[in-house]
């Protein structure tokens, strides 16, 4: 790992401490993205089309699904506080709950799914006969393919990230930088990445929730997991903290020896436009269509597109009609980071607290206020192998990372970020007021020093306690979250305009449907002249 300078930190920390550039602090947006299965009362995957009172899934701007028909996704615009935020997802949540109310379903709590029927049960996400529609469809139906349905079933927490214009210009004034407003920006973000990505393992110590599974979830696959006692229904590892963010959950054999550089977004378009413009062996042998002329997949690339690439935080630009996410970073910037390491707390009905965004906040300002040197080939695989121990040995005392070459403590490096964490934490906290964020961050220092207070350590513990297995364990879970909805309804009024914005995405997708006249052949080909046209890098 290249040399990090701190005194840059520690400029950073005064000059937003002062007040006119400690005001642009307010200015933050945030935004979520929230996964759950639907499953019946007994626990079983939900077999039933998306729910039509929920609207079209392809339109509607909140409610939508993400791989399986049966797994909705639940997505608020930015808002720049927490509560504001949260409440749009209790409201989401809330009507959801009245829709499935009327076939008994409810949403499964936790980021390992529940019992699952055999994979080509699993029913792949319909978007309708748009050629934006059928190309979701067909995206998720090559995922099938390449790497069993099973695994797209898993579901998590997104965290959107962003700071406003008066946050960068004065960061810029004080670096001293003469380029253009975005293109700083751009360069900033992917030197937040480039942080994240190098410490982002303590998030999922912190709030990882997933250390077991059901027994089906891993029959016939190659796994490290060991029952759970004398439960032979569960499989787990006693010092696991996330099994979503490790070999299986999101993570790809196929792309292990793909190298990402985020050095800057030159790098960034070059090496993932190559990944999905440039055949694989393994996909070709797939084929991208069948006997009968139906599409399996996408193409034959490593990548079909950039969002089959599994990492913990994404660059993002929000896309015009038709284009590719890179296209828009390509044109336009970075607008914001999306961060993908966070598992669905079980325990909690909207699945995340206000002091977790509150941690990842002041996580990410310490992630972008620091020092952020280029990374070299070799510090990759030392954020790969940081990442296999946490996930699987997180909570375990001895635990060491690997940090310049060296095998460093866990405890000790982990109580270095949050002590310049919450330094960021004070600055949110004075733009803000009072004290949320400060003692959000306090609160994770016992995390540290007595694991058993972390999520993942609590799930275990209760399976011991309630003698319950994994999946008895979440299903009761999944009932009092039901409850939680069901008893707090919405007024008329408010109930009647949530009714109005479903019908409205139905309306749209028809629209789109009735209006479109170019084959899909021909849309999917314009589609991909896209990428070669990023793989430069430039604009």
């Amino acid at each position: 790992m290249p040399t990090i300078n701190n005194a840059v930190w520690r400029a950073h920390i005064a000059a937003f401490a002062k007040a006119p550039a400690n005001k642009s602090l307010k200015g933050i947006l945030r935004g979520l993205e929230k996964e759950s299965l639907r499953v019946t009362p007994a626990g079983e995957l939900a077999q039933t089309p998306h729910p039509l009172g929920l609207g079209s899934a392809l339109k509607h701007p909140h409610i939508t699904t993400d791989y399986s028909e049966s797994l909705l996704e639940f997505i608020t615009q930015p808002f720049d506080n927490i509560p504001a935020l949260l409440q749009q997802l209790d409201d989401i949540h809330r009507f959801t709950y009245q829709e499935l109310a009327k076939t008994g379903e409810r949403l499964w709590p936790a980021s390992m799914p529940s019992h699952l029927p055999a994979d080509a049960e699993i029913p792949v996400a319909r978007y309708g006969r748009s050629n934006s529609g059928t190309m979701k469809t067909i995206y998720r139906v090559g995922l099938g393919h390449r790497y069993g349905r099973s695994m797209q079933t898993i579901a998590g927490v997104h965290y959107n990230f962003s700071l406003p214009d008066d946050f960068w210009r004065e960061l810029q004034q004080q670096e001293g930088d003469t380029q253009d407003l975005q293109d700083f920006k751009t360069a900033r973000y992917f030197a937040l990445i480039r942080n994240f990505r190098r410490y982002f393992w303590l998030l999922v110590y912190l709030f990882g929730a997933a250390p077991a599974v059901s027994n089906e979830f891993v029959a016939g696959r190659k796994h490290r997991l060991t029952s759970f006692g004398d439960d032979e229904h569960t499989q787990h590892l006693p010092f696991a903290t996330s099994l979503r963010m490790g070999d299986l959950g999101y993570q790809s054999d196929a792309q292990e020896s793909l190298f990402v550089c985020y050095n800057h977004v030159d790098s960034y378009l070059q090496t993932l436009c190559a990944a999905i413009t440039q055949p694989h062996p393994a996909y070709e042998a797939i084929g991208v269509k069948d006997e009968q002329g139906n599409y399996k997949q996408l193409n034959t690339s490593l990548l079909q597109i950039e969002n089959e690439f599994y990492s913990s935080i994404r660059p993002k630009r929000t896309t015009q009609s038709g284009e590719t996410a890179l296209q828009a970073l390509r044109l336009r910037g970075v607008e914001y980071v999306e961060v993908r390491c966070v598992d669905l707390n079980p325990y909690e009905p909207l699945g995340v607290t206000a002091e977790q965004l509150r941690v990842i906040d002041a996580f990410l300002l310490y992630c972008l206020l620091s020092d952020s040197p280029n990374t070299p080939t070799g510090e990759y695989s030392e954020w790969q192998e940081n990442q296999r121990r946490i996930v699987y040995s997180g909570r375990d005392p001895q635990l060491t990372l690997q940090r310049d070459g060296n095998e460093v403590s866990f405890k000790s490096w982990a109580k270095e970020i949050l002590d310049s964490s919450v330094a960021c934490a004070e600055l949110l906290d004075q733009s803000y007021g009072g004290t949320d964020y400060s003692s959000a961050l306090k609160n994770q220092y016992a995390k540290i020093d007595n694991p058993d207070l972390t999520p993942s350590a609590r799930v275990l513990a209760d399976f011991q306690a309630q003698n319950k297995s994994f999946f008895d364990h979440t299903l009761g879970l999944a009932e009092e979250h039901r409850q939680y909805f069901s008893d707090r309804p919405f007024t008329a009024e408010t109930l009647a305009e949530l009714h109005h914005q479903a019908a409205q995405s139905l309306a749209e997708q028809t629209q789109l449907e009735e209006s479109e006249e170019l084959p899909f052949d021909e849309y999917l080909k314009n589609y991909y002249q896209q990428y070669h046209s990023c793989s430069c890098g430039s604009k």
